[in-house]
């Protein structure tokens, strides 16, 4: 039996490891938080992920509520 009483909290993490500007780049949202990266890796993540959280909200999904396979196949479709 599931406990209803607990709130699933689900929250995806972006990592761009080819920086060398030494700047800190992060982007957060609820749902996400995007660090790291050149100034294009970490633009290209984020755009990324802000258009997959866009897609899964006009399906009336939240993280929580989507399938590993399926979230694989939006990032893959919003790729810049």
């Amino acid at each position: 039996m599931r406990d209803n009483t607990k709130t699933n909290k689900s929250h995806l993490l972006g990592i761009g490891l080819d920086h060398e500007d030494g700047h800190k780049r992060i982007t957060q949202s609820e749902q996400f938080t995007i660090v790291g990266g050149s100034e294009s890796t970490h633009e290209k993540m984020a755009y990324t992920v802000i258009r997959t959280f866009e897609e899964l909200d006009n399906k009336g999904k939240s993280l929580a509520d989507c399938e590993p396979n399926e979230l694989e196949d939006l990032l893959d479709k919003h790729k810049s």
